[in-house]
């Protein structure tokens, strides 16, 4: 479970006089409460059901009052590493409502710690102190949390991310299925959380849609967090989260700048095996898995391994995809189905078959890792057996990740040239090795153009079917290209498109 990281102005705490904090707009008994719950253990301030739940409103009226609407706060939202006790205190001074601010996220995490750890049954739960008794509805304080998730201009990073992970545990605590040790007499109404639910997902998302490692460290916490709850696991991928993963650990494999970090890269990838427990009970899940890439992300993490506590949860997502079934929620009847064969055929496209063979000829401490390996190897040769070389050719072609071998042969083109045109008469496949003329890998590049010219080569009229789906200009501009080897083949491709008879020049 991740920890919050101290707030940079963690010192000036204890300098916090609530007195001249007219702003706070803070009764007698309130202040009163607040120094209390200084001087004692937060186990101590939470024992009583009554006293608990006052604490959390004081704790939540400080963050509405002191957060306000006019954005971050001016100095303190802009601190990233922990100030000494004098510059902290002087902090407290210049910007009082930033360091408040600070205070009570902090406050807020401590109780939703606290209160997590509580035993089951216990009189003093997330259900008795964060939802009204009297109906069960989340109570209005919350939403103060979300106001701190939107925060303009550059926002406040751990006001952010501290206010989304305990926004997380307290509307999980409405869920169904995460009661967290609430008692069974006392009533929660589910659908009082459904909307901040959606609403903390849909920051999620915003957030992940940039590239950069500092946006990730606002939200990773808080989306391991709630893929525990399956309510916001559908929410999650409902939102398209999926694709979001994916498209950031290959980001990640790759290298890129401002990419996600090993610890991220392992976060990410433990929320994509959490959301492959949903694959059997979700067709719509299925095909996101199959739609945005996830295998050919979690193939390259295995392939590039970047510590052995990322390729076991890597493995795990791979082999829970490969055993997934459609028995209990079909596809619509005019779609496709999408299996564990689906992505085993996948798999093999982007040569985990490869990887997983020499893995296995190392030795593992971790049995789970052992476990796997067994697993996919017998999964993916079984599968592999019964494909033909077409099928592996269509399933590498359709994983992007093209590697030099027997598919890339003119023996192989000589065989298959009249499947090009696919099921459908569009020429689909040769569509695709268009599109990886484009790719970031240039021997993806090279042997894209080699495969287009021998279609041309060998499918009758091929010639024209190439130049209709635009793969002559494309691979043209390629011919300049500072790598030999992707030029040597852009130009020979060209060759084979432009002259009648090549057989005969070659």
């Amino acid at each position: 479970m991740s920890n919050l990281p101290p707030s940079p102005v963690t010192e000036a705490f204890p300098g916090i006089q609530w007195d001249p904090m007219q702003k706070l707009r803070l009764t007698n008994s309130e202040k009163l409460m607040l120094r209390s719950a200084e001087t004692n253990p937060v186990d101590y301030t939470l024992n009583n059901p009554k006293e608990s739940v006052a604490y959390v409103k004081v704790v939540l009226k400080v963050l509405a009052e002191s957060s306000g609407a006019s954005g971050p706060s001016s100095k303190v939202s802009h601190l990233k590493a922990l100030l000494p006790e004098d510059a902290a205190l002087q902090m407290l001074y210049t910007d009082p409502m930033g360091v408040v601010t600070h205070y009570a996220i902090t406050k807020l995490y401590d109780i939703v710690t606290c209160l997590k750890e509580k035993k089951r049954g216990s009189r003093v739960s997330m259900g008795s102190t964060f939802f009204n008794p009297v109906d069960g509805n989340l109570i209005d304080e919350w939403r103060p949390l979300l106001r701190v998730l939107h925060l303009g201009g550059s926002g406040d990073a751990f006001a952010q991310r501290g206010a989304a992970y305990c926004l997380a545990f307290i509307l999980m605590a409405g869920c169904p299925s995460q009661r967290f040790g609430t008692h069974k007499s006392y009533k929660i109404n589910h659908s009082s959380v459904e909307e901040p639910l959606q609403a903390l997902i849909s920051w999620i998302t915003s957030q992940m849609q940039s590239s950069g490692s500092s946006s990730l460290s606002l939200v990773t916490p808080t989306l391991t967090a709630l893929m525990s709850c399956p309510e916001a696991r559908i929410k999650f991928a409902n939102s398209g989260g999926i694709g979001y993963l994916s498209r950031h650990l290959r980001n990640g494999t790759k290298g890129m700048k401002n990419s996600a970090t090993v610890q991220q890269l392992y976060e990410l990838c433990f929320c994509v095996w959490a959301l492959t427990y949903e694959c059997n009970s979700s067709a719509t899940i299925r095909a996101a898995f199959a739609r945005d890439n996830a295998v050919h992300s979690l193939v390259d993490l295995v392939s590039s391994a970047p510590r052995e506590k990322v390729v076991r949860v890597a493995l795990s997502a791979l082999r829970s995809l490969a055993q997934c079934s459609a028995d209990a929620a079909p596809m619509p009847a005019a779609k496709k189905e999408v299996t564990g064969s689906t992505f085993l055929s996948e798999m093999i496209g982007c040569g985990l078959i490869k990887y997983v063979d020499q893995m296995k000829e190392r030795q593992w401490t971790d049995p789970d890792i052992v476990d796997d390996l067994d697993v996919l190897y017998k999964l993916l040769h079984d599968n592999f057996k019964e494909m033909s070389r077409w099928d592996v050719y269509l399933a590498e072609v359709q994983s992007g990740s093209l590697e030099w071998g027997f598919l890339h042969t003119e023996k192989f083109f000589k065989e298959n040239a009249k499947k090009f045109e696919g099921p459908d008469g569009d020429f689909f496949l040769v569509k695709l090795l268009v599109a990886l003329t484009t790719s970031n890998d240039e021997e993806v590049q090279s042997i894209a153009c080699y495969d287009i010219g021998e279609f041309v080569r060998h499918y009758p009229n091929g010639r024209a079917i190439a130049r209709s789906l635009g793969a002559k200009d494309i691979v043209m501009r390629l011919v300049d290209h500072s790598n030999k080897e992707l030029q040597r083949h852009a130009l020979t491709a060209v060759s084979k498109m432009m002259v009648q008879n090549w057989a005969a020049v070659h």
